[in-house]
Order: C-alpha cells, then sequence, then structure tokens
C-alpha cells in the first residue's frame, strides 16, 4: 500500500496532512510513504524530518500522487490535482462537500474513492478522527488572540500608580466547540467573558469556563435542543426577545466573537449593522463564520475593516493560522481514520462497508457521488467567483442597441437562523462545512 502526501496549492493554506510522527505509524502499518518536497514547510515540518520517520520525499506531486493507493490532504483537489490521482485511489480529506460539486463529481468521474472527513458521525469510537472538533478548538483560541491584536486595549485588569486600567468584556456568540475555546482563552488573559447560545445545556459549559450565561430563559428555551444535543429551531417570538437582549448586550461589550454556523447553509446573521452602530468606539468583533456569508453581515472574506467606529475581523481558515498545531492535530485525525481501513496481516485496504462511520464520510464511490446531500446540491459550484462585467459599450451611431427580454437573476438572500455552532465538547454537525470552524 502506498501512500502519498502533497503540498497543499490553495491560496493561504499552510497546513500539511502528515506529522513525522504519523508517517512512523504509516510505515508501522506496512505503508510506503511518498512526500512531495517542502509540503510541511509551512507547518514546520521539514523534509529531512519526514525523510528521518521513513518517508520518501519526491520532487513534484505528480510523483506522489501518481501510483498513490491512498492520498492524504487538508483540503479537496484543484481540478488539475484530479488528473494526477490514480484511477481507483482511495482520497481522504476535508472536501467541503456542500461546496463545488462540480470539483466533487469529477473526482467520482475520475474513479476515485473518497472520504469527506467533515461527514465523519458524532460517536464515541469516532472522537479521535473527529477533525472539525481539532480545527475548530484552534480557530476558537486564534480568535481571541487576532481580537487582541486589534483592540487599542489591555484584556485584564491593572492597577497602578497612574490609574486602573478596566478589564475587557468579551461576548462569545455560540457555545460549541471554536466558543468554548474562546470563552477559555479570553478568561486566561484576564477579560470578563460572558456567552450565549440557543441550546439550554451549553448554561452549565459556560459557567464552568468563568463566563456568564445571555439568554432569554423561559419554557421554550429549555426545550430548545434536540435529543441529538442541535438546537431546534426558536419561535418568531423567542426570536425577538433574544435578539433584544442580545442588542442590549452587546452595547456594552468591547469585544464580540461569533462562532455561529449551519451545516450546508449560509451562517446565520447574529450581529446586525444596527447592532455594531450601538458598540463603543475601538469596539472589536470577530466573525469566524466569514467564509459562509458571516454572523455580521459587514464582515469581510480575509479583511479586517473598521465600521462605525469598530473593528471587524473577517480572517478566513483560521486553524491554518495555526498552521503548527492545526497541521499535527489534523494529522492524527487522518491516522485514526485511516488504521481500521487496513487489513494488521495483508497489510492492504479492507474497508467495512457496512461500518456507520464509512457510509456516513463515503462521498464517491464506483465513478459516482454516493451523498445524497451532495447529489441535491445545484450543478453550478457555490464558491464559483461571479463572471467580471464587460465594460458598457455604446451603440453606434446609426445601429440602435439591441434589446433582450432577459432580466438579470436576483440573488434571494438566504433565509438564516440562529442556530449554535455545534454540540459542545464534540465535533461540529457531522455534515458541517470547513473552518472548520470549520477548520
Amino acid at each position: 500500500m502506498k501512500i502519498g502526501i502533497v503540498k497543499e496549492r490553495r491560496e493561504g493554506e499552510k497546513r500539511v496532512a502528515a506529522s513525522a510522527d504519523t508517517v512512523k505509524k504509516y510505515i508501522q502499518l506496512g505503508a510506503e510513504v511518498a512526500i512531495e518536497s517542502g509540503a510541511g514547510l509551512s507547518a514546520a515540518v521539514t523534509d529531512d524530518a519526514y525523510s528521518a520517520a521513513g518517508a520518501k520525499i519526491v520532487k513534484t506531486a505528480k510523483e506522489a500522487l501518481g501510483d498513490a493507493d491512498v492520498v492524504l490532504k487538508v483540503r479537496k483537489p484543484l481540478e488539475d490535482e484530479i488528473t494526477l490521482l490514480k484511477k481507483s485511489a482511495l482520497l481522504i480529506s476535508l472536501m467541503e462537500p456542500h461546496k463545488d460539486k462540480a470539483v466533487i463529481e469529477a473526482i467520482a468521474k475520475h474513479g476515485v474513492r473518497t472520504f469527506a472527513l467533515e461527514l465523519v458521525p458524532r460517536i464515541t469510537r469516532a472522537q479521535s478522527m473527529d477533525v472539525l472538533s481539532s480545527q475548530s478548538n484552534l480557530a476558537g483560541y486564534k480568535s481571541v488572540l487576532d481580537a487582541a491584536a486589534v483592540f487599542g486595549r489591555a484584556f485584564p485588569m491593572m492597577m497602578t500608580a497612574a490609574g486602573t486600567v478596566p478589564p475587557a468584556r468579551v461576548l462569545v456568540m455560540g457555545a460549541g466547540v471554536a466558543g468554548l475555546q474562546a470563552i477559555a482563552t479570553a478568561k486566561r488573559l484576564g477579560a470578563i467573558v460572558s456567552a450565549t447560545d440557543v441550546r439550554p445545556a451549553a448554561k452549565e459549559q459556560v459557567e464552568s469556563l468563568g463566563g456568564t450565561f445571555v439568554a432569554v430563559e423561559d419554557d421554550e428555551f429549555k426545550q430548545a435542543e434536540t435529543a441529538g444535543g442541535y438546537a431546534k429551531e426558536m419561535s418568531d417570538d423567542y426570536k425577538k426577545k433574544q435578539a433584544a437582549l442580545i442588542a442590549e448586550t452587546i452595547a456594552k461589550q468591547d469585544i464580540v466573537i461569533t462562532t455561529a454556523l449551519i451545516p450546508g447553509r449560509p451562517a446565520p446573521v447574529l450581529v446586525t449593522e444596527d447592532m455594531v452602530k450601538t458598540m463603543k468606539p475601538g469596539s472589536v468583533i470577530v466573525d469566524l463564520a466569514v467564509e459562509m456569508g458571516g454572523n455580521c453581515p459587514l464582515s469581510k472574506p480575509g479583511e479586517v475593516i473598521e465600521v462605525h467606529g469598530v473593528t471587524i475581523v473577517g480572517h478566513t481558515n483560521v486553524p491554518g493560522r495555526v498552521a503548527v498545531d492545526a497541521s499535527a492535530l489534523y494529522a492524527k485525525n487522518l491516522l485514526n481514520f485511516l488504521t481500521p481501513l487496513v487489513d494488521k496481516e495483508s497489510k492492504t485496504l479492507k474497508i467495512d462497508e457496512e461500518d456507520e462511520i464509512i457510509k456516513a464520510s463515503s462521498i464517491t464511490k464506483d465513478g459516482a457521488i454516493t451523498n445524497e446531500r451532495i447529489l441535491a446540491l445545484p450543478d453550478e459550484p457555490a464558491d464559483k467567483p461571479a463572471a467580471k462585467k464587460a465594460p458598457a459599450k455604446k451603440p453606434a451611431a446609426r445601429k440602435a442597441a439591441p434589446k433582450s427580454d432577459a432580466k438579470p437573476a436576483e440573488a434571494k438572500p438566504a433565509e438564516t437562523k440562529p442556530v449554535a455552532e455545534t454540540k459542545p465538547g464534540a465535533a461540529p454537525g457531522a455534515d458541517g462545512s470547513s473552518g472548520d470552524a470549520k477548520a
């Protein structure tokens, strides 16, 4: 069995799919490991470290992937990488399954078997494979540091001869994996922390970390969680009461960190422009959901902007901003996913198609897409950039401009609902997106 690992080619992606430690474990499983030169440099793993662990360092992605039975990646392949994959190869990666249907179709047609790690189910024996949890944990941590970097004041209270510096007030919206880590990090920095979530179970976890829970705790709220730990849709009346409470709370905050994501859908709007206007000058919003439309409609992917005197941080791929640790955790998740698929005696792949982890995470097999939700997606790739309009041309003096009955399509804003990011202490929803908040 040959395993191929390449340098990630998506813009800004610094993570790598293997550590020196996991390479050793793969070789112990009986595999040969080929790694493209330089694949781990941005995550502080050198070619020498991989070589010392037993990997073969090759010069190009083609050499690493051409005869690989198993391909391990951080992000799904670009279209020109798909052609490098061996037909019948096994691809394991973060696949962002709700985006770029055309890419997934191309992978399927190429004859590659694919597993999307975002879709690993939330069961006890899959916890060690839980990439969304490991990456979201780091994203929550980094979000607080990103806030501190642009915040013009200190986090902890400081008493000096020149006067007292008051502690920063931080509100975390969404008490899932990322949110809980954000709460813990802000507390360690000395801030006064509060948090909100639509799931009653989150209250105890927020308070256990030293945070104050903010929610309208009526009878409806007490019944707001499904048996599986997910948030239920709330009534319009409850939403109005909760929105009023949050608006009142946000006006008193120095920093707001938003983490709410809905798998396969635009992020819910939690912080409106009117709320931003009520915040104190110099306040900060960190929007961890910016890649899925943002919990604040003013945030912009990949940018740090100032609006109404408030700095809004919209960094993308936040786990990738902690690439060394994110890679180490992700590589271990991959190892834990792949190990059960290898027969100990024959040292070859032996996949139990009836296993619930396999069933849930498999998205392409035998030349076709196997996941019903992906099949239901529109054919147009979700993140395809809009075509640039050509500059308007003036009609010739003697010719009338051609008429057209076609009207430009209007994009209707997706209906969004305030939903918690994840079940605390577990992975984000089994059908969740990257960032990876997702990651």
